[in-house]
């Protein structure tokens, strides 16, 4: 990008006092800390008037005594990324980023997520919710091997594979301690792909290649081994045909500003639909900002894009909406 359309991105976020929502009591607060801290210094950069408020209960008082324009959230998990925040900030007519109330519930809620795109012919894995008194060989003979998942959490935490009925049990147990609501899903074999949605526009697609059983928590913040392929290596049409499926199910929980969705292919090279994430991270490991790079999008361009909207998203992407 040329130094005079970096100028005019500045310019245009000029929207007055910017609180980045960060931190949080979620499972997920030490990556929400480092994503909130890294749009902070972002913004800075960029000229503008931002501030970080760590979210305790005292966050009802700051955002009253404070002088907010608008919030930019970085709260990952559950209280921000599930239409609380949401509703709060609604309520008390703040404008923020992201997801409004009920995309914001949808999504974080992996079985009404599956449910919607479901109902509109969308390809997701077969699953299953999962009780103390589940008939677990029942669920392996009928799914085969599985991923047992708590419904509301994110960053792969209390995820589990799973091959036997007594690994289901253990894993329905160790998911048990991170949320009520547990579920089964169908394991696809295959890459694995995940693909930004920014104001409508979808950016390229990244394949996941981990030495891990799956990409989980340490694969996507710790580990340094993990591959990254952007743009994935999808023949033209595949890529297309990606894309539409990942914009198709953006919309279809009414998700807003941007979104990451999760996908498997499987051998036959069908696309699996497995998750949307409606706060996506912003870490050195994070992959929209890998996606965005891909397109020449810097860090600081990307957190500007995400924060003044969709006519900056014209103007980066050329109004492209294929990854």
């Amino acid at each position: 990008m040329t130094q005079n359309k970096s100028s005019q991105m500045a310019v245009k976020s000029s929207q007055g006092r910017i609180a980045v929502l960060l931190g949080g009591n979620s499972a997920e607060r030490s990556i929400s800390l480092l994503s909130g801290n890294a749009v902070l210094h972002a913004l800075l950069r960029q000229g503008v008037d931002a501030f970080a408020i760590d979210v305790d209960k005292q966050l009802v008082p700051r955002l009253l005594n404070e002088q907010i324009d608008k919030v930019f959230n970085m709260l990952h998990g559950r209280g921000g990324e599930d239409g609380q925040l949401q509703g709060l900030l609604e309520l008390m007519q703040i404008p923020y980023t992201g997801s409004g109330v009920l995309a914001s519930a949808l999504s974080m809620d992996k079985i009404k997520t599956k449910l919607i795109w479901q109902s509109l012919g969308l390809p997701t894995p077969r699953s299953a919710l999962l009780a103390f008194d589940s008939d677990w060989h029942g669920l392996i003979a009928e799914l085969g091997e599985v991923v047992v998942k708590p419904a509301h959490e994110g960053s792969s935490i209390g995820m589990s594979m799973v091959r036997t009925a007594e690994q289901l049990r253990q894993a329905y147990e160790i998911a048990s301690t991170y949320d009520a609501e547990i579920m089964a899903e169908q394991r696809i074999f295959g890459a694995e792909f995940t693909v930004p949605v920014i104001h409508g526009r979808v950016f390229p697609a990244i394949e996941l290649r981990t030495h891990h059983e799956f990409y989980d928590f340490d694969a996507k913040y710790i580990a340094n081994d993990t591959q990254y392929l952007c743009p994935a290596p999808l023949s033209p049409d595949k890529s297309a045909e990606l894309a539409d499926i990942c914009l198709r199910a953006f919309n279809a929980v009414g998700a807003r500003d941007w979104a990451r969705i999760d996908v498997m292919q499987d051998q036959a090279g069908n696309f699996w639909l497995l998750e949307i994430n409606t706060v996506p991270g912003m870490t050195d490991h994070s992959l929209v900002p890998m996606s965005a790079a891909a397109l020449g999008i810097n860090f600081d361009e990307l957190v500007m894009l995400i924060l003044n909207g969709r006519s900056d998203a014209q103007d980066l992407t050329g109004g492209a909406k294929k990854s």
